[in-house]
Parts: structure tokens; C-alpha cells; sequence
């Protein structure tokens, strides 16, 4: 796997975290959009629910960042004038750079195996097996800059330019640019010559040996790197990222030994209006603050903005897990949401942060308040970006922010990440805030993962008379209250009876799904925090609420509710208790349906469908991750249900008005038999499979799936018992080859059988 993203450019202590997570190989969109964020480059990249978009964009975000801080956080330094001279073959030096400070070969910059002499100029490797990296002291940023290296003893060796968070091993990772030999041993020196990036060595120039001199070329401006070997050219051998990093002279060895000449003394070939990179700065960024004044007060470098509070702390616990062996300097990440205290936010912006993963609303509250400083922002990343642009709020507050966002001094990188990114919303806010962007769509639009199994219950109230006198009576969302009771004589003619039953049923069937499973574990959506409120009540009447938590672990309808009605504290505590299996069901509300991962999750019941088939697509994707099998089971409506639309002012909060939208109230006419047709469509086509009256798939043998089980383990199930069948036959087949074999051979020999 440490191969796998060290191709992408990730570096090694990300890689180490990573696998540390359990993660195997990388998912099909981080293995897209790494590479492409690392390039500095926009990227809008949709990918199915569970596709792992958060370390898609989390892991080259904190990599980045972090480079940035790190050449910040080295001396910074103004170099001093120097005389020169010239002759028909050299070209003058630069004497030291700033205060006295020569550029030398780093003591500490280097591998172990690496030996420097007292000058800083040569260094050798003797270890013929293993390949010893070296940097030098001193970067660049702008402009144009030569140094010379030559070899002093035969080996195996590579030259070129690198940053501070490459490799040493040059050449094979996103950050180095080398030049020279690749072979394995280095008693045998290849007869080939490369030119090295990211592991990819590509025929370059011709082979060096003792006593050659390489010149080595970078153009910071125009962004390339090119070598000459004894003064003749070799062309451009690479063109290099614009990000404003510094690049610094570089080395690996096998058994080989170098010197260099950084300006010290007069070049051997001349340059042209190429400068020793002793007449440079010393890694000079554009950071302002973190360049200027250290840590404290520092703002931010990336902002990422998530539509729910859930998602964003999940995000922010998510990039905590990324960034823990990233050191010199430690990266300060925060979390800005509502609902969380406001004075610990406050001190940690007043002691500088980095990332901040917030919701648009909170944010820009203290960005209107002076408490965040945009001025060093470089990355803007906005996760479900589908549903932060089709609310008008949202959208309206992303774009007020990136007016705000630094765009002269850097460049701005703006990250747009969705399970889907086909809505004209989208269309017209990548348009506003990204520019040339790469679209990366994995099955961004009409995509469920195939480990996931989709089925429908039908509530119809005319034939199921469940609802009618049940033990334990569901409560509603009220907006029946006033109308009459039905009965079985009724619902059939009375819509207003039919949506009440509707409303009486459906829990009922719910809970009946759940018995029949045997679920342990389920994700419950409804359409409204008041039916949220409601299923919880009924499950809690059939006995599901008990005192203390083993009595709550072990009741067949342990469940806790998850909407925007409950405090923080309410919804942390109920997410984390579903998390680590202290109750059975989690129910909520569309607001946990984009990005909460719960691992293993074998089951999603949708009470409610929604009205958008985007959305069934998102709540569906909780299950059937990893290569687990996953059911997602849909109670729907044969009719028409009238539902609560609230937009009066109080929201809801009060209201009594069942008059229809249209006639002024806040009461909405729902049709599920569209809906599910929509998500059929969206699916495919197919019709989905209706559970049979025990709430099983037609066909299917109990045991024979076991949902939140890993896909493959399923199928060598199946295999086990295909070999069992098949073994008879086999043995059978066996005979009669061998009695055939020794009939042809009695034929051959005149024998008679």
C-alpha cells in the first residue's frame, strides 16, 4: 500500500497514518485527485457515496500545507552583494549569502549512510546496496539559479532539485526532479542515464561518470529544470508546478562521491543569465503572517466548508487521524460549528490555526467579526458541494467568502467533492470560484454501490389492517389531529383517513422489518425531526428505553434520534452511542445522511422516501461500503400522504395551519409511488424488489446473505457449497476418464478388454 500513494506524491509520515487506518490500497477517486491536487491545480471530483472523498482531498490538503509552513519555518535571510569576474570559460561566484551563511551540503538534511565534509561541498556514500540522499541549505522560489556537481569517485549517482517535503532518495516522489543513474548495484553502472519523478525514469541526456560535470538548471519563473553535462546542453528535463515552494539542490548516492560548487569558486562552464544559487534568498515564501511572525496569530492556510455539523466533525476527527506524524512544524486544525462553546474557538484562533473545517453559517459569522484572518488562505475545499449550493443561504455565504479569499500574492485552489456534481447549482458556482478545473466523475450521478441490496414494504391501509387496533398505538406528526379517526370502511374512500393510516402503519412495519431480520443495527430515515421524535416514542413504548445501559444495549428497539432539533451534546451523544453499539437504531433526519460513516452498517430503512432520488442515493450509501453487503429497505405508500411544509415564521414551531401550500398553509400532499419510480429510474430501470408478507426477498433462504458481511466472504460461502455439490460428479467423471484411458490402451496393445 506505501508504494501505492507514494506514486501519487503523498509523503511518508501520511502514508504512515493511513496505515495505521486499516487502509489497504487507495479508492479509485483518491488515486484520481491526489496526484491532480498535488498539481496545484481545481478539481471538482464526484465519486459514490463511501468512495473515501475525505482522504481524497484531506490527505494532499494537510501535505501541502504543511510544506508551506515548513519552508516558513526556515531561517529567513537576505543575501549579500558579490563581486564577480569573468573569463572566456567561467563564470564568476557569489560569495556567501546571507550573514556570512555559505550554501552548503546540510548536516542534518540527509540520510544517515551520507557522509559531508567540513566545507559542506563534497559528499560520498559507501554503502553499495542501499541509495543515500543529501539537500543543500539554502532554496528558491524565483528567478533563475545554477549550480555545478561533479564526480569525484565512480558510482551511481543522481543530481537535481527537490523540496523540503521530497524523499531523499531523489527522484521518487512528486517533490524531487534527479538526474543520473538508476541502477541496482553499483559495481555495475548502467549504460543508461534518466531523468527521475515520482519513480518514473524516463530515458534523459547520456550517462556521467568520474570527472564529468553536471550543471544543473532550474527556471522558477517559467517552471522548468534542465541539465548540461561538461557545458553541453541536455534540454528541458522537467517542467515543474508553480506552487511557490522553494527548491533546493539535491543528491543520492551508491557508493559514489560528489563535489559541488554552489558559487563558492568560479564555475567551470558558463551559465549564461542563469545566477549561483549563492546569489539567492534564503527560501524566501509568500506566507505573512506564518513567514513574519511564527505560529501565534497565524490564520489559516486551507478552509473546508461542509454542509452539517456531523460531517464536519467528522472531517475534522478525520484529518486529526491524517496529520498525527507530521512534525517541525505540527499542524493546528479546528473545528467551527454551531453549537459549540465560542471561547475555546477564540483562543485557538488567537494562537494561529491552519485548517479550519466549519460550516458556512458559523464561519462567517467571526469572519464578519475580525476573528478569522483570510490572508494566507490557499486551499478552499467544499465537501458535498451539491448540497451546500442548492441551499440559497449556503450558497449565498460561500460566495460572499471567496470574495473575501487572497487570490494575487497565491494562487487560491478551490476543491469542489460531492457524490454527485450534476445540478445546474453546481454548474453556476464552478463557474464563480474555480478556474479550468479537472472533472474527475466516478459514477457521480447515478451510482449505489453493487454490494448494496435495495427492497420496498408497501403500506397500503386497505389490505395491511395492522394499524387499526395495534398494542402499542404510533404517535403522528398531528397534522390529523382534528379530522375524524378512520377505519378500514374509510381509508378507501377518504384520502384524509388514508394519510392518517398511512402515518399509523408505517411504524408498524417498521418495526415488523426489524423483527423478522433481526437487526441488530440499522440506520432509520424519516422525512421530519417530528417523525423523528414520533418513531422514537413508539420504539420506546414497545419497550426499547430502559435504565441502564445494558438494558439499553440488549432491548430488540434500542434507537436515539439524530435532527437539528437536538443540542450538540444530544446529537454527539446519540451518533457515538449508535457508533459503539450501545443502542440498535439511529433515527434522523436527511441531516446524517451525507458523510457519516458507521463501519459495517448491514442495514438503512427508509420511513420516509424522499422527494429527490439524489438524496435516496446518499442515505442508501451508509450501508454496502467497504465491500460489505448492505440492505436498504424502503416503506412506501401505495397513496398520497399529507405532510407537514412548513414556511411560516415560526418554522413549524406552533403551528396548526393544514391548509395546502398553495392555499396559503403549510401542508404539503406527498407522493411516494413517484418518488420510488424516480429512484428506479436513477437506479437503472429495474423495478425494485418487494419484500413478501415476512418481510423477506422472494427466493432467498435464511442465512444464505448476511448482511454488513464483506462481499467475498458471502461468495466463498456460496463457493463451499457449490464445490460440495459438485464433488460427486467430479469423482464420477474421474472413473469413467480412467476406464476410457484404459480402453484406448487395450486398443492401442490388441488387447481385449
Amino acid at each position: 500500500m506505501a508504494a501505492a500513494f507514494e506514486e501519487f506524491g503523498v509523503m511518508p509520515e501520511l502514508i504512515k497514518a493511513v496505515e495505521e487506518l486499516g487502509w489497504t490500497l487507495p479508492t479509485d477517486i483518491q488515486a484520481e485527485a491526489i496526484p491532480l491536487i498535488l498539481g496545484g491545480g481545481d478539481v471538482m471530483a464526484a465519486a459514490e457515496t463511501g468512495a473515501g472523498k475525505t482522504g481524497a482531498f484531506g490527505l494532499p490538503v494537510l501535505q501541502i500545507v504543511h510544506e508551506v509552513l515548513r519552508e516558513a519555518a526556515m531561517p529567513h535571510q537576505t543575501s549579500s552583494s558579490s563581486s564577480s569576474s569573468s573569463s572566456s570559460s567561467s563564470s564568476s561566484p557569489s560569495t556567501d549569502t546571507a550573514v556570512g551563511t555559505k550554501v552548503a551540503l546540510s548536516p542534518d538534511d540527509r540520510d544517515a549512510r551520507v557522509a559531508v565534509d567540513a566545507r559542506g561541498l563534497v559528499c560520498q556514500s559507501r554503502d553499495e546496496f542501499q541509495w543515500g540522499g543529501c539537500r543543500a541549505t539554502v532554496g528558491v522560489t524565483t528567478g533563475k539559479y545554477y549550480y555545478e556537481a561533479k564526480v569525484t569517485d565512480e558510482g551511481l549517482c543522481r543530481v537535481g532539485w527537490s523540496t523540503r517535503a521530497a524523499a531523499l532518495d531523489l527522484g521518487t516522489d512528486a517533490h524531487g526532479y534527479g538526474f543520473g543513474g538508476t541502477g541496482t548495484h553499483s559495481r555495475f553502472v548502467s549504460n543508461h542515464c534518466k531523468k527521475s519523478n515520482r519513480r518514473q525514469f524516463d530515458t534523459y541526456g547520456e550517462p556521467y561518470g568520474k570527472n564529468d560535470v553536471i550543471g544543473c538548471f532550474i527556471d522558477c519563473d517559467e517552471g522548468t529544470i534542465h541539465f548540461t553535462k561538461n557545458g553541453r546542453s541536455l534540454d528541458k528535463a522537467f517542467d515543474i508546478p508553480p506552487r511557490g515552494f522553494a527548491f533546493y539542490p539535491a543528491v543520492v548516492l551508491k557508493n559514489a562521491e560528489m563535489e559541488f560548487n554552489f558559487g563558492h569558486s568560479p564555475f567551470k562552464y558558463d551559465p549564461g543569465d542563469y545566477k549561483p544559487i549563492s546569489a539567492a534568498p534564503i527560501a524566501e515564501t509568500t506566507l505573512g503572517a506564518a513567514g513574519s511572525a511564527g505560529r501565534k496569530g497565524r490564520g489559516p492556510l486551507a478552509i473546508i466548508i461542509e454542509p452539517t455539523r456531523e460531517l464536519a466533525q467528522q472531517t475534522h476527527e478525520q484529518l486529526g487521524l491524517f496529520k498525527k506524524h507530521l512534525t517541525a512544524p505540527s499542524l493546528e486544525i479546528l473545528l467551527l460549528v454551531g453549537g459549540m462553546p465560542v471561547p475555546p474557538a477564540l483562543n485557538a484562533l488567537k494562537h494561529g490555526v491552519d485548517i479550519i473545517t466549519a460550516t458556512p453559517g458559523k464561519l462567517m459569522d467571526l469572519i464578519k467579526s475580525g476573528k478569522v484572518d483570510l490572508s494566507d488562505v490557499r486551499f478552499f475545499v467544499l465537501d458535498e458541494a451539491d448540497r451546500l449550493v442548492s441551499q440559497a443561504e449556503d450558497a449565498a455565504a460561500i460566495s460572499d467568502l471567496y470574495s473575501k479569499l487572497p487570490k494575487a500574492v497565491h494562487r487560491l485552489q478551490v476543491l469542489m467533492f460531492s457524490a454527485t456534481l450534476h445540478s445546474p447549482e453546481i454548474t453556476d458556482m464552478s463557474q464563480k470560484i474555480c478556474k479550468f478545473p479537472t472533472w474527475v466523475d466516478l459514477k457521480g450521478k447515478e451510482s449505489v454501490p453493487e454490494t448494496v441490496h435495495h427492497a420496498i414494504v408497501w403500506a397500503d391501509p386497505d389490505k395491511d389492517h395492522s394499524w387499526v387496533s395495534p398494542l402499542k398505538r404510533p404517535k403522528t406528526d398531528g397534522i390529523h389531529a382534528k379530522d375524524s379517526h378512520p377505519t378500514t370502511k374509510t381509508v378507501a374512500t377518504n384520502e384524509l383517513h388514508y394519510s392518517q393510516a398511512v402515518k399509523l402503519l408505517k411504524p408498524i412495519l417498521v418495526a415488523k422489518v426489524i423483527d423478522a431480520h433481526k437487526m441488530d443495527q440499522a440506520l432509520i430515515f424519516v422525512r421530519t425531526r417530528v417523525d423523528a421524535d414520533c418513531l422514537e416514542a413508539y420504539f420506546n413504548d414497545l419497550g426499547g428505553k430502559e435504565k441502564g445501559k445494558r438494558a439499553l444495549i440488549e432491548h430488540a428497539y434500542s434507537c436515539a434520534s439524530l435532527h437539528s432539533g437536538r443540542s450538540m451534546r444530544e446529537r454527539s451523544a446519540a451518533l457515538e452511542g449508535f457508533k459503539n453499539g450501545e443502542i440498535r437504531f439511529l433515527i434522523c433526519t436527511d441531516v446524517a445522511a451525507r458523510g457519516i460513516d458507521i463501519k459495517e452498517l448491514p442495514y438503512v430503512i427508509n420511513v420516509t422516501l424522499p422527494d429527490k432520488s439524489e438524496d435516496y442515493i446518499h442515505r442508501v450509501g451508509r450501508v454496502g461500503r467497504a465491500d460489505r453487503l448492505g440492505m436498504a429497505i424502503s416503506i412506501v405508500a401505495r397513496g398520497k400522504e399529507k405532510v407537514w411544509f412548513h414556511q411560516c415564521k415560526s418554522r413549524g414551531s406552533g403551528c396548526q395551519d393544514v391548509r395546502l401550500v398553495e392555499e396559503g398553509g403549510c401542508g404539503l400532499w406527498f407522493d411516494e409511488p413517484s418518488y420510488i419510480a424516480a429512484i428506479q429510474k436513477r437506479l437503472g430501470g429495474e423495478p425494485i424488489p418487494e419484500l413478501d408478507s415476512n418481510m423477506q426477498l422472494p427466493g432467498a433462504s435464511e442465512g444464505e446473505v448476511v448482511y454488513g458481511q464483506k462481499k467475498d466472504q458471502s461468495d466463498s460461502h456460496d463457493t463451499l457449497i457449490h464445490l460440495q455439490q459438485l464433488t460427486p460428479l467430479v469423482k464420477q467423471l474421474a472413473v469413467l476418464e480412467s476406464a476410457a484411458q484404459k480402453q484406448y490402451w487395450n486398443l492401442r496393445c490388441g488387447f481385449s478388454s
